[in-house]
């Protein structure tokens, strides 16, 4: 072999290996600090307005106004943790809490379970809180949430570091 064809063979060389280098230090970045999350607060009211099919939201439209003349909450406003400040109308559907996608408030919250809980009215505009099993607990207040319990506007519902409240 040539002098030449053995340098370039060794440049080849060193530069797959510094390429194996940084593919792995990229990947224990990865693992270490997880994959970078993306504000997704522009996207935030979207779930919310999607609910049941067009015939059930008729039928809850004229209970839902009624509640909000008899001082009921009419909207659900996380105060603490990755989304605090994001407020959700309460239009008579049931909201579902929790890190999976398909959740109406999708929570990055380590301590969150994927189907976490659930925030729901009964039919005399009454909101509850119920736990869906999840591994950590829902609190309301300071009691864990261990069946349906009802919630106070402004009494905050804790999920792991985040916490929501019903206000008027």
């Amino acid at each position: 072999m040539s002098e030449l064809t053995l340098t370039v063979m060794r440049l080849g060389f060193l530069a797959v290996l510094w390429l194996f280098v940084i593919v792995a230090i990229q990947v224990i970045r990865s693992d270490l600090f997880g994959t970078r999350v993306t504000q997704r607060a522009a996207r935030r009211p979207a779930p919310a307005q999607a609910g049941p099919p067009p015939a059930a939201q008729r039928q809850q439209a004229p209970r839902s106004s009624g509640r909000q003349r008899r001082g009921q909450p009419s909207t659900l406003v996380i105060t603490a943790g990755t989304l605090a400040g994001t407020t959700v109308a309460l239009q008579g559907q049931t909201i579902s809490l929790g890190r999976a996608h398909d959740s109406t408030i999708v929570l990055d919250d380590d301590y969150a379970s994927s189907r976490h809980a659930r925030i729901y009215p009964d039919r005399d505009g009454q909101w509850f809180v119920e736990d869906l099993g999840s591994t950590n607990g829902t609190f309301l207040g300071q009691a864990r949430v261990t069946s349906p319990m009802p919630i106070q506007p402004g009494a905050p519902v804790r999920i792991g570091k985040t916490v929501i409240e019903l206000r008027k």
